[in-house]
């Protein structure tokens, strides 16, 4: 890179990077105050609190990243022309090919970001998270529950006990009513979880299990010496994690086992999320080139470029949107996997074409318009009512 490029890509990066760290403090801050039960109602640890938090941040970087781009390219082109400098580079004879060099240069480093993120480290932050999140859920005896109070948990299972002594719990109720119309309870002297093959069982000693079916009115009570619970199904369902489409690999993606029954039932959701993943890295390019297009122009400072800013703004909006919707349109449709990457590549494409040939843009908006004053002209005139 030559001087003038290195100084216009040094303004482009400082403002990427001072906008990117604070959008994503913002945001982080956000998500840590959604998490704050893990330390007040789940007695979680502060490493497990900043664990849980630090693995969502990677999914919101690759949002944030195309726009604090967005935002540091119209940083760098405001202070060029507030300074004058583009005016001296346009007068200098620099062809907008040269002027985008740079700014192409750091759209092109953020769009290489964005895509490991999306296609590798997203998915896996995705992953370790699911499982953080299920094993605090399973061993809910140590990680929730605290003495004398009954705790009711998400999947409908309440549980008490009276008070701990060392690893031994004691007066232990116990009531499960996951399955509609059945009640389980289960009463023990004490008890204490243990972990065996990776997996966390409640073992209770002298006790009795109360069986109540609504359905058919059948009661039954169990006395036992000795009876384990496994945990772990009160952390997914059935004990067993099930993954999102989001949590999983690309290469899960790609090579789904079509046999599986949560990929039949969410065929349509894998397609989006791998196509979404590949499109990702098109919109920090689309992004960038849309500032360009709106501000690189030399404007004098009696020239106002805050028009020029909000119809940059709306292109960045109108892209972003529409990329939504051919996402939920690729859920029910394969024919809206063209609209993925349609909505940056198009906002692409207009781009350039402003850039580079402002002239032809200009003569067919002086044709559109004509079009439109022919049309109304044409149109009948309103009778005036009088008051």
């Amino acid at each position: 890179m030559t001087l003038i490029e290195r100084y216009i890509f040094r303004n482009v990066v400082t403002g990427f990077i001072s906008c990117l760290l604070a959008l994503t403090l913002v945001i982080w801050i956000t998500e840590a105050l959604k998490q704050m039960d893990l330390l007040t109602g789940k007695g979680q640890t502060i490493w497990v609190f900043f664990t849980v938090t630090a693995l969502s941040l990677p999914a919101l970087i690759t949002v944030i990243a195309p726009v604090a781009l967005f935002i540091g390219a119209v940083y760098a082109l405001n202070k060029l022309n507030g300074d004058s400098e583009l005016i001296v580079m346009s007068a200098a004879g620099v062809a907008p090919g040269r002027l985008l060099r740079p700014f192409g240069y750091a759209s092109l480093a953020v769009a290489l970001l964005t895509g490991w993120m999306t296609i590798w480290l997203m998915p896996n932050s995705f992953q370790g998270l699911r499982d953080l999140v299920t094993n605090i859920r399973a061993d809910f005896v140590a990680n929730i529950v605290k003495p004398g109070q009954f705790t009711a948990l998400d999947s409908g299972v309440t549980f008490h006990y009276r008070e701990r002594q060392g690893a031994t719990l004691l007066g232990i109720f116990f009531q499960d009513r996951r399955e509609q119309g059945k009640t389980s309870i289960y009463l023990a002297q004490r008890g204490q979880t243990v972990e065996l093959d990776g997996q966390s069982y409640l073992v209770l000693e002298k006790g009795s299990i109360q069986r109540q079916d609504g359905g058919n009115g059948d009661n039954s009570i169990v006395n036992f010496d000795r009876y384990a619970i496994d945990l772990s199904a009160f952390g997914g369902e059935g004990g067993e994690v099930v993954y999102k489409p989001r949590e999983r690999s690309t290469a899960d993606l790609l090579n789904p086992n079509v046999k599986d029954g949560y990929y039949k039932m969410q065929a349509g959701r894998f397609r989006a999320e791998l196509h979404d993943r590949f499109a990702a890295p098109l919109y920090p390019v689309a992004f960038m080139l849309i500032a360009f297009a709106a501000l690189g122009q030399a404007r004098t400072t009696r020239q106002g470029r805050g028009f020029a800013i909000i119809l940059a703004l709306a292109g960045v909006v109108a892209v972003r949107v529409l990329g939504f919707l051919a996402s939920s349109a690729a859920v029910r449709s394969p024919a809206g996997v063209i609209g993925i990457y349609a909505a940056p590549l198009l906002g692409s494409l207009f781009s350039l074409l402003l850039i580079f040939f402002p002239d032809r843009v200009a003569v067919l908006t002086d044709r559109l318009d004509a079009a439109r004053a022919r049309l109304v002209a044409r149109l009948p005139a309103l009778p005036l009512r009088r008051a």
